[in-house]
């Protein structure tokens, strides 16, 4: 069933990629010779896995990683057999997936004895050895194997019998600070687990751990956030390009007197003469509630405070700018960042990205 026709009253996400493109080079180049393997998870965090996936490729990408078991297949169609690349499976393997995760080449990440176990059998019925990567927990308390198990592994090879074992990796919980003692503390137990291995490479770093130095990098760095533009500290970073853009129209303008109550309730009540603008957006859209009052706008070259969001309509204040009914306002993008609307909604840049609905209109600019 075709979609129906665009109105001038429907809201806009453009995904940029020639940004991505900027912000991986970026990444590269702070990452000093270990391989990128883009994070690809939540459908490439909301923003289109196969334009995403595709572009990344073009830039010189040939590792992935994805979450789910489906979204590695939809990567791997969108790549298609010209752009061959390794993705793996952050879930691993579970009971009855052992033919779809052949069957589309992706490698899973085996995250417990369980899964080592039926990863074996499947590699023993079929006569094949099987690369597999191998997560260790080093102090998330999530996922991986302890390091008990880890070592327990080594010990009895029959455990790994048919497998090859190409990657090693954990997961950095508070790569974001820098200074927090746990991340050297991690690091520690990497180093343990990563030394049982000798011949695979090691990945510990996302975003923010390429940011820890080179002893946090080792083979292979997966960056997921910074490529979309957040900031790898959770703040933003001028060095990073906004991928996403989301715009609105206007659909009104209103002169509101002291006294006026704005939305639902009373909490926004207007204390001083104030020019309003109403943007055809709301949480349907992705530009979550718990952000109003906190968040900015962007319209007519200057942030603009964002009063009410309601489900369909935002209300921001505009002062004495010229504004014209279906004029863009800019909700989300290079002047109101990424990681400034998440903190205005308590939340985290990746949280923001994945929740942009799908009926804003979807306009990919530099794709291949």
């Amino acid at each position: 069933m075709a979609e129906p026709p665009r109105t001038p009253s429907d809201a806009r996400l453009t995904i940029d990629l020639d940004a991505l493109a900027h912000n991986h080079a970026l990444l590269c180049a702070e990452a000093a010779g270990a391989e990128v393997a883009p994070v690809l998870k939540s459908d490439a965090y909301g923003l289109g896995a196969g334009p995403v996936g595709r572009r990344l490729w073009a830039e010189g990408a040939r590792s992935f990683f994805v979450a789910r078991l489906s979204e590695g297949e939809a990567l791997r169609a969108a790549l298609t057999p010209d752009r061959p690349a390794a993705i793996y499976v952050l879930d691993g393997m579970t009971e009855g997936a052992e033919d779809r995760l052949a069957a589309a080449g992706l490698t899973p990440v085996l995250s417990s004895l369980s899964q080592i176990a039926l990863a074996a059998a499947r590699a023993a019925r079929d006569r094949r050895r099987r690369p597999v990567a191998l997560n260790v927990d080093t102090g998330m308390s999530r996922q991986g194997l302890t390091a008990e198990e880890t070592r327990a592994v080594v010990q009895s090879l029959d455990r790994l019998h048919g497998l090859d074992v190409g990657l090693v990796m954990s997961h950095l919980g508070s790569a974001s600070e820098a200074e927090n003692p746990r991340n050297a503390n991690q690091l520690s137990r990497f180093l343990e687990a990563r030394a049982l291995f000798p011949q695979a490479r090691a990945s510990l770093s996302a975003s923010a751990g390429i940011f820890l130095g080179p002893d946090y990098r080792f083979d292979v760095v997966r960056p997921g956030i910074s490529l979309f533009g957040g900031g790898p500290l959770e703040h933003p970073d001028a060095r990073l390009k906004a991928v996403a853009t989301l715009t609105a129209p206007i659909l009104d303008v209103r002169n509101l007197r002291p006294g006026d109550v704005v939305g639902y309730g009373e909490s926004v009540r207007i204390a001083e003469p104030t020019r309003v603008a109403v943007v055809g957006a709301g949480y349907t859209d992705g530009v979550i509630r718990a952000a109003r009052g906190g968040a900015h706008a962007w319209f007519a070259g200057a942030p603009r405070r964002i009063l009410i969001i309601n489900m369909d309509i935002l209300v921001i204040e505009i002062g004495d700018a010229d504004a014209q009914m279906g004029e863009p306002v800019e909700l989300l993008g290079p002047n109101a960042r990424l990681d400034e609307l998440a903190a205005a909604g308590g939340t985290v840049a990746h949280e923001i990205l994945v929740r942009l609905s799908r009926r804003a209109e979807r306009v990919y600019v530099g794709e291949v």
